[in-house]
């Protein structure tokens, strides 16, 4: 039986308030949220479970807020189907791949997007890109599966992966990180069925930190909206590298 405690459900919601800020506006909102929960003791099940219903509601939160401020290309909302099925085949497929060969890649791919993306300090483009080229078209399919997948059976910067695509692709930052909270939360109601089938919600703990991310979900995606292309790449840079001390600490040093 998991034993409630006020100073863990207190150290949860002001977790998942920051979270929820920092992953509206670029990703990466589990590097705060997840180790939150695996710092109170619940199993690990109930960790990831719970961090996951807790995320989708921030994630609706966000994804709303970028909607109705016109920074989603509404064209990719009938793609999200494809980042569900992704989530639902990498979970069926992850333990298939050995996770210490993901972290690698991981590591690997998040230090060419971070200094791809200093680099090119030109990254702008349009806030909706009039028409795709066949093989654009394909390429953001492809993307949109493969991440979701990718979110299914790992985790870890899918939502700075899903923006770098979107930039590589000519969008802005901006209309960039709100396509990628509609393919995050398509992969994360994926997920959150899967777990709340198996029963590895703690509720009580879930719905109060669920309120907070959805008060820290809708000021991070207004200030970045009203912030802009260059208040977001600088965080997203942070985030990127902030990812890539997390996954090589746990490769390397732990």
């Amino acid at each position: 039986m998991i034993e409630f405690s006020w100073v863990h459900l207190g150290f949860l919601m002001l977790a998942g308030f920051v979270g929820s800020f920092i992953d509206a506006i670029v990703g990466g909102g589990g590097l705060i949220t997840l180790p939150a929960w695996m710092a109170t003791g619940l199993p690990m099940a109930y960790a990831l479970g719970s961090n996951k219903m807790a995320s989708v509601v921030g994630a609706i939160t966000s994804f709303t807020t970028f909607m109705r401020s016109g920074r989603v290309d509404r064209r990719m909302l009938r793609y999200m189907p494809l980042s569900v099925i992704g989530s639902v085949l990498g979970a069926v497929i992850a333990s298939s791949l050995p996770e210490m060969l993901l972290r690698y890649i991981v590591i690997a791919a998040l230090v060419i997007v971070a200094l791809y993306t200093f680099f090119k300090k030109e990254w702008g483009g349009a806030d909706q890109i009039a028409s795709f080229s066949t093989k654009d078209l394909a390429g953001i399919l492809f993307m949109i599966l493969f991440l979701g997948a990718y979110d299914g059976f790992f985790g870890p910067g899918t939502g700075t992966f899903l923006i770098f695509g979107f930039l590589y692709f000519g969008y802005n930052f901006v209309t960039a990180a709100g396509n990628a909270k509609a393919m995050n939360l398509a992969s994360n109601l994926g997920g959150i069925a899967a777990f709340l089938f198996l029963g590895k919600v703690y509720f009580i703990y879930a719905i109060p930190m669920a309120l907070c991310e959805i008060i820290g979900a809708h000021l991070g995606a207004k200030i970045a909206i009203s912030r802009g292309v260059g208040f977001i790449r600088t965080l997203y840079l942070i985030v990127t590298v902030l990812l890539i001390g997390k996954q090589v600490y746990e490769v390397f040093l732990r």
